[in-house]
């Protein structure tokens, strides 16, 4: 199933590069991709000629196939009136107090329209589309088809890896609870599908039979064929390329990588209104007490939008969303397409060792 699921992508590694919104470039996309994995571009936040425009860089970098990765949300959302004043109060109460002179505001709208962003996906037509926070329509889903592109669902627990298998989905990517960034679950409370991925993955590999991608705390190539031994086709690393030059995240953040303590990554609702996996930092100690009192996904995003990128801009990693996986200190500055070639090589002499 490996080599098939790959072979008809064009792929010729067993490597994706997760979909980083607000880190990955289409610079980095290509270099995995170029490097013979799979690129995937995180376009969760980007308006749809942003899509259109990003596919275009990434395809004037590399002709080899790559992904582009949506969230699934309602285009319209629920203004919870009372939760956005005290957000907006106790923002700029913090802001305040560390020197930052941005203050909250209301922005034209909360997030991209979902229907809109996929039809720039359908348009940009990459390879591979993923999603991520729910499942696609029917209706969806024989559209990306139809385009000869291929689909796939992110799952954090068995229930909703045969949810998408159900739907049609070509392929599920299982979040185990070490990955870092924004929690993909959709049938549970995010606390309840906090399941560690080596028990996910021979779990899924039961219960579904469409390839399985493998996503949560693998940093090197040891991790890479643990995974595959477990049921997995291919393994997605996100954090291990967060170092990485070609990535965007603010230089503090990637400087904090290095110092992450294991016992400070976890799950943070704070910056977005959504759970996420990231370090306990400044921000998410000051925002602790009033957790329950935000606004939801995205209303949450778009009001800390303001104080995150000045606080990047000032250096400030301790008030910026620093996601990261559980084993964020293993992740290595260097380029791109050197971290593949190094992945791999410990991925073959991790399986010649086994042999």
């Amino acid at each position: 199933m490996s080599s098939l699921f790959l072979e008809r992508l064009g792929v010729t590694q067993p490597l994706v590069l997760a979909p980083m919104s607000g880190a990955s470039t289409p610079a980095l996309v290509a270099a995995v991709s170029s490097a013979g994995g799979l690129g995937s571009h995180g376009a969760g936040y980007l308006a749809p000629q942003a899509i259109l425009d990003d596919a275009a860089k990434i395809r004037a970098l590399t002709d080899r196939p790559f992904a582009l990765n949506l969230f699934v949300l309602p285009d319209d959302f629920h203004e919870d009136e009372p939760a956005i004043d005290f957000a907006r109060a106790t923002l700029d109460t913090l802001m305040e107090r560390e020197g930052l002179a941005i203050r909250s505001s209301l922005p034209e709208r909360w997030a991209p329209r979902f229907s809109d962003q996929f039809a720039a996906l359908c348009e940009a037509r990459p390879a591979v589309a993923s999603f991520t926070f729910n499942l696609l329509t029917p209706a969806q889903l024989r559209e990306l088809k139809r385009r000869g592109i291929t689909v796939v669902g992110t799952a954090t627990s068995v229930a909703e890896a045969r949810a998408w298998a159900e739907l049609g989905a070509d392929a599920v990517s299982l979040q185990g609870a070490e990955a870092g960034g924004h929690r993909g679950t959709f049938l549970h409370e995010p606390e309840e599908a906090m399941i560690g991925l080596f028990a996910l993955l021979p779990l899924a590999a039961r219960a579904v039979d469409i390839p399985l991608i493998a996503g949560g705390g693998i940093m090197d190539g040891r991790g890479m064929l643990a995974a595959e031994l477990l049921g997995a086709t291919v393994s997605q690393l996100g954090t291990a390329f967060l170092a990485c030059p070609e990535s965007s995240a603010a230089q503090a953040w990637k400087q904090d990588l290095a110092q992450a303590d294991d016992v400070r990554i976890t799950t943070i609702r704070s910056f977005s209104g959504r759970a996420a996996r990231g370090l306990r930092n400044h921000y998410v100690e000051a925002m602790k007490p009033y957790e329950a009192r935000l606004p939801a996904y995205p209303v949450m995003n778009a009001l800390t939008a303001p104080l995150r990128r000045a606080a990047a801009a000032a250096g400030r990693g301790d008030l910026i969303s620093e996601w990261c996986g559980q084993a964020a200190t293993l992740s290595r500055p260097m380029p791109a397409a050197a971290l593949v070639t190094t992945l791999l090589q410990e991925y073959a002499q991790a399986r010649h060792r086994l042999a």
